[in-house]
């Protein structure tokens, strides 16, 4: 089985996190949305707010599970027997980024990354940036899946 997982912290979920996960489907028999628990980090939104978010967009897909973990993230690849990590890249600096992670992972594990580049059209849409428009009272709806509702 071709297994996957798109770690993140998916705070919140965002159109660019869906794009990745919706094109990164067909590549493999199950794909796993891990979210990371880092307990040294702040975060906008509940884990259980961020799994709903995430469950509730990929209710009607089978091949989806989500999931949480905490530690290294190839620690949890062979905890759930997942072969490959997904990642999405925006632009030069998320590859750099992401690449530096990859070797490491690599050097650590037997694990592969997979990069897919976010579509165009989403490719300046992160997390942090829809965060600052939700602290700013500005219409974060065109940036998000229709399953994150801010309370």
């Amino acid at each position: 089985m071709r297994r996957a997982i798109f770690p993140g912290s998916f705070d919140p979920l965002t159109l660019g996190h869906q794009d990745i996960i919706t094109r990164g489907l067909p590549l493999f028999d199950e794909l796993i949305i891990a979210i990371g628990i880092n307990a040294d980090k702040k975060y906008m939104f509940s884990l259980e707010e961020r799994i709903r978010f995430i469950s509730d967009a990929f209710k009607n897909e089978p091949k989806i599970k989500v999931n949480t973990y905490k530690g290294l993230t190839v620690d949890y690849c062979k905890k759930v027997e997942a072969n490959f990590i997904l990642r999405g890249l925006r632009n030069p600096a998320d590859f750099e980024f992401e690449k530096a992670i990859a070797h490491t992972n690599r050097k650590l594990s037997e694990i592969e990354t997979v990069f897919l580049l976010t579509s165009s059209g989403k490719s300046y849409i992160s997390s942090s940036i829809v965060r600052d428009v939700i602290r700013n009272g500005g219409n974060y709806s065109v940036l998000v899946p229709d399953t994150v509702k801010v309370n």
